[in-house]
């Protein structure tokens, strides 16, 4: 894999038609959910007109609901250790950093996470691990994927874990394969090759080929839903997003299928970093939006998370413009929802409880989702996007999502979210549901969920 450089720079530099008429031919060409090319995303990456830029936002919006209409999926991140041989200036887990308290969980640490995170209603978590633990690294996570599918309470538990470590060799993602996970995830942070030395001082993430390589190799390893990413604010995000672009269209040449998720954090203050705090290239609200929005309409079929990174009002604006998954309740330290032990990441936007966030969720009309369905049942990689295509996704995860939220509902709601979560539902399956056979089998099913049967999809 590389980074075409020089083509990116030509490409930003040429003159383009980027009038009226010629966005407006490629917004219509959009809405016909097959994705854009590389010159056409490039072309409305270029738009600064506002009136233009709306009209980029309504495709944005048409593209997600045609898609994947009113619903969001849910997760927590679970970090398990912050220590770190990396000299990463952005990050508050770099090495040098004396300004944090540091700490590796014992897997009774991180079953105690594990059950606070269940005990909220989560059934989804992303495992996260700093990069200090050296060959002992595999092992430790593994043994963590164990401790936390092991953990039962009541009516919870997690059902799906994916996992965001080191760039690993292919024997080594055969084994996380083995292990269960969901989706791997990896940043690669900057793909400009000189911001990314510069950032990247010391450790192995230094090694930028090494790291950018790390999908082809997870790949190689059989793992069939991976999650890559840019932490905008460190380049320019125009060159971000046509590198995205490149490695996105090498995956698809190379394997026959993209990334499932793309992850689009922007820089937030941490403790202890002058980067942090000043981003060299910051990204305003605006340029974020553009960012989401031409995300979702060139890479329709694909999944655009947005972390607690992010203040409530901007992850509100996200919903229709392309997110499918955001992160709740969150916490970015070891044990930080079980004790106070250990310091975060960076800081946080949305500090809102998982209950919290979801109560708005359903006020803004949209549907929370902790489904796993698609993962259990095999639908991943090239054959979840032969689902998808076709625009099946609602047909699946509408109603996998209405499953989830009602168990939500039953066992973690207080009386007030659970009378709007009911509405909702009742909503949803009369206007968003055409067949009235899987009407049928929808209302059937939510019976047994009120009667106590737990962990059903379809």
């Amino acid at each position: 894999m590389k980074i075409d450089h020089e083509k990116i720079v030509m490409e930003l530099n040429k003159d383009l038609d980027i009038s009226k008429e010629s966005v407006e031919k490629i917004l219509e060409k959009a809405k016909k959910l097959k994705g854009l090319n590389y010159n056409e995303a490039l072309i409305l990456l270029k738009v600064e007109d506002n009136e233009l830029l709306d009209k980029v936002f309504e495709t944005a919006k048409y593209v997600k609901d045609e898609i994947y209409g009113k619903r969001l999926v849910l997760f927590a991140p679970l970090y398990v250790s912050n220590v770190c041989n990396n000299e990463c200036l952005y990050c508050a887990f770099r090495k040098s950093n004396k300004d944090i308290l540091r700490n590796t969980l014992t897997m009774e640490q991180i079953k105690k996470d594990a059950e606070a995170l269940i005990d909220q209603g989560h059934k989804r978590v992303l495992l996260v691990s700093g990069e200090g633990l050296g060959k002992k690294a595999l092992e430790y996570t593994l043994d963590a994927l164990k401790a936390i599918y092991s953990v039962k309470n009541k009516n919870g538990n997690i059902r799906r874990i994916n996992v965001n470590i080191a760039a690993l060799e292919v024997e080594d993602y055969k084994r996380l394969k083995e292990a269960n996970i969901g989706t791997y995830q990896l940043f690669q942070e900057t793909y400009h090759r000189e911001t990314y030395k510069y950032m990247h001082q010391s450790g192995s993430k230094s090694d930028y080929d090494y790291h950018l390589g790390a999908m082809d190799r997870a790949m190689e390893g059989g793992i069939d839903d991976i999650g890559i990413g840019v932490l905008f604010g460190l380049y320019d995000y125009k060159y971000e997003m046509m590198a995205l672009f490149q490695h996105i269209k090498h995956l698809e040449d190379k394997f026959g299928f993209g990334p499932h998720t793309i992850s689009v954090p922007r820089l937030e203050p941490a403790t202890g970093s002058d980067v942090a705090s000043n981003p060299p290239y910051p990204v305003t609200d605006i340029e974020f939006k553009k960012i989401i929005s031409i995300l979702r309409i060139t890479v329709p079929y694909t999944g655009i998370i947005l972390s607690t990174r992010e203040n409530a009002e901007t992850r509100r604006e996200a919903f229709n413009l392309g997110i499918s998954q955001i992160s709740a309740g969150s916490k970015s330290s070891p044990g930080g929802y079980s004790s106070k032990e250990s310091s975060e990441q960076f800081s946080l936007g949305d500090h809102r409880t998982l209950h919290e966030v979801i109560e708005d969720i359903v006020d803004f009309g949209f549907v929370p989702s902790f489904c796993t369905g698609c993962y259990r049942l095999g639908r991943v990689g090239a054959d979840f996007m032969d689902l998808a295509k076709p625009g099946a996704i609602k047909a699946h995860c509408y109603p996998n999502a209405i499953f989830s939220f009602s168990e939500y509902l039953e066992d973690f709601a207080d009386d007030n979210l659970k009378n709007k979560g009911n509405q909702l539902i009742k909503n949803m399956i009369k206007k968003e549901i055409k067949k009235n056979k899987v009407k049928e089998n929808i209302k059937e099913l939510l019976e047994k969920i009120r009667e106590g049967k737990r962990d059903v999809y379809v």
